[in-house]
């Protein structure tokens, strides 16, 4: 799948994700990149948790949560698959983002 149509995809997953689950991202960005430069990684977020954040304010750069292509469409046979993975990978680095550690997120099923 062409970087597009994947971004496209992430995009299209990520707008059906639950309201309450996205309604409260503040200052973050969604980007695709091709592959993490060092890691075998499916995504990442970058930033700092909502629950660390103290006097976070004006003139912060946003948070980034990345999810790399290349990784996804060879853990995936189909377009479905895709989807759910996609998906999965939202869901875990979005938990970042408030605060739940992988720890937890295993025991949710999300890791």
């Amino acid at each position: 799948m062409q970087h597009d149509d994947f971004e496209q995809l992430v995009t299209s997953v990520l707008d059906e994700l639950p309201d309450e689950m996205v309604e409260g991202l503040e200052n973050v960005v969604f980007l695709v990149e091709d592959e993490h430069p060092d890691e075998d990684l499916l995504g990442l977020y970058e930033g700092v948790a909502i629950t660390e954040r103290g006097n976070y304010g004006l003139g912060e750069l946003p948070d980034r949560i990345m999810v790399y292509r290349l990784p996804h469409v060879e853990t995936a046979e189909t377009l479905e698959e895709l989807r759910g993975e996609v998906r999965t990978t939202l869901v875990h680095e979005i938990a970042h983002f408030y605060g739940i550690d992988d720890e937890q997120l295993h025991r949710l099923g999300w890791a």
